[in-house]
């Protein structure tokens, strides 16, 4: 009875302090500006089925595509067998599935096992391929002690829950042989019946290292639980509604401000009032809060795997510019925020912003707005709107474009066409 009130009271703070970092997060999303991605309700389902359950752009990357994908499916397979721990930790049961499950549980139980053992396997060629290897992709400026250590410490723990699942595993197969105590026999165990002879131990032994490992196992993963909000892992959650909220429209096609259109409207029809409340219009975006809050999203779900970095011309030629950066400031500043929020209250300012204390224009400006980056994503997320939100605002508000830039809006303005010639001599050089 004592374990089970420790298990309770573990599991509800658990849930407790996740829900409440998840919430912030959550809050800091909504301080962006709100945009409409809710239509074409049938397709945003199909997109989510593709990317996110589908995996499909993972592909690109056959051997780290089939390792996530062992890790995908054992996440989502063996959390039926955390859903039975749960409920043996709160009932005092053991494998309370294996009898309305009847010969199926031994096939889930087999199954899970075969997973453990994949996703094992997928975590220690992870580790190679960061430490190792050194593959290119997962080095770069932005790529500091911290992102480099969050991702091997995600793998490290995702190995520790494995170990310590067939561990479990493996004591309870031979309490079962012995008969001993309440270890029912109950499941099929084709890994854990190889490792047996490892674990030679009297019954009393055995049953310590079971229980040992129980406890290692879940509260492993309920730790794992509020590690997620501090981490780039929390992608695993953020994956399916960011790409259900994908843009739909053309990739490359770019959207009319409100601000611009307003403005335009205004010209013509003096009487026009622009909707709104009351806020003055900025036309693109200095800090977080000028995006919309899909951007701040997609920061979120970022998991800085860096396929965005490696297919962008400008990064490759040598350019300052990595789209991951771009979403990884983008997270680091809304955090920011939403941490001066907690401490200060909504209204403080910090004298900061996006442009030029997180992201340089240099950055901005190197970007070719091909959409590679875009294309690369494997969860749809799209750094060149960040970019162009902050372009607009360098434009639009400080009229700080470069002198190349300039001179084209001249041109455009003066003679209809971005060239030097007027419109009427365009089609000069169909003459020579």
């Amino acid at each position: 009875m004592i374990a089970q009130i420790i298990f309770i009271f573990i599991l509800i703070s658990a849930v407790y302090l996740f829900s409440k970092n998840a919430g912030k997060i959550r809050r800091n999303i909504l301080l962006g500006k709100n945009t409409n991605r809710s239509d074409q309700l049938a397709r945003r389902w199909m997109v989510m089925a593709k990317v996110a359950l589908g995996q499909t752009k993972m592909v690109k990357r056959p051997v780290a595509a089939i390792m996530h994908f062992f890790i995908y499916i054992g996440f989502i397979i063996i959390n039926l067998e955390v859903l039975e721990i749960m409920i043996d930790g709160i009932f005092g049961s053991h494998r309370i599935f294996s009898k309305p499950l009847g010969s199926l549980y031994g096939l889930l139980i087999g199954g899970f096992e075969i997973l453990a053992v994949l996703v094992l396997t997928a975590c220690i060629v992870f580790l190679i391929r960061r430490n190792l290897i050194h593959l290119k992709r997962f080095n770069g400026a932005e790529m500091t002690q911290w992102p480099k250590s969050d991702a091997n410490y995600i793998l490290i723990i995702e190995i520790c829950l494995m170990v310590a699942f067939l561990t479990m595993n493996t004591a309870d197969y031979k309490l079962q042989a012995l008969h001993f105590g309440h270890y029912i026999k109950a499941g099929s165990f084709p890994v854990s019946s190889l490792i047996a002879p490892l674990l030679s131990a009297n019954a009393n032994t055995l049953a310590i290292i079971e229980r040992i490992c129980w406890w290692l196992h879940i509260v492993g993963i309920l730790a794992f639980l509020n590690y997620l909000p501090y981490s780039k892992h929390f992608h695993i959650l953020l994956a399916f509604p960011n790409t259900w909220y994908s843009n739909l429209e053309p990739k490359g096609e770019f959207t009319n401000m409100a601000s611009v259109t307003n403005e335009v409207k205004a010209m013509l029809d003096p009487s026009f009032v622009p909707e709104g409340n009351g806020e003055i219009a900025r036309f693109g975006a200095k800090d977080v809060t000028d995006l919309t809050w899909k951007n701040l999203m997609e920061a979120y779900t970022c998991t800085e795997c860096g396929r965005c970095t490696a297919v962008c011309p400008a990064n490759i030629t040598g350019k300052l510019l990595s789209p991951r950066k771009i979403m990884m400031d983008t997270r680091d500043r809304i955090t920011e925020v939403g941490n001066n929020i907690d401490e200060h209250g909504k209204e403080h300012r910090d004298g900061k912003s996006l442009l030029d204390d997180y992201i340089t224009r240099e950055e901005l400006w190197a970007c070719t707005t091909c959409n590679a980056c875009v294309e690369a994503c494997p969860v749809n997320i799209n750094p060149l709107e960040i970019i162009t939100e902050m372009r607009r605002y360098i434009v639009m508000e400080e009229s700080q474009a470069p002198a190349s830039l300039n001179n084209m809006f001249g041109n455009v303005e003066n003679n209809s066409a971005p060239w030097k010639y007027s419109n009427a001599d365009r089609f000069n050089w169909v003459d020579k």
